[in-house]
């Protein structure tokens, strides 16, 4: 399983030392940009499986031109 954790920076380094002294635990600390991807990313893929359920209708491609 992956989580992934937004902790404040001066509480970061006791946080990663804490969970890296744990057998079970790989711990690795990733940039803003790659977390805000991540984010992002999880959300995109929430809002299709909401469309394949119909719960939500995504744009078609041909609206998403005409916006352009």
């Amino acid at each position: 399983m992956k989580i992934l954790l937004d902790i404040k920076d001066n509480k970061a380094d006791f946080v990663l030392e804490l969970l890296n002294n744990l057998s079970f635990v790989k711990a690795e600390a990733i940039s803003l940009k790659k977390a805000q991807f991540i984010k992002e990313l999880k959300s995109s893929v929430i809002e299709v499986e909401n469309a394949k359920q119909g719960k939500i209708k995504l744009k078609s491609a041909e609206d998403l031109f005409n916006e352009l």
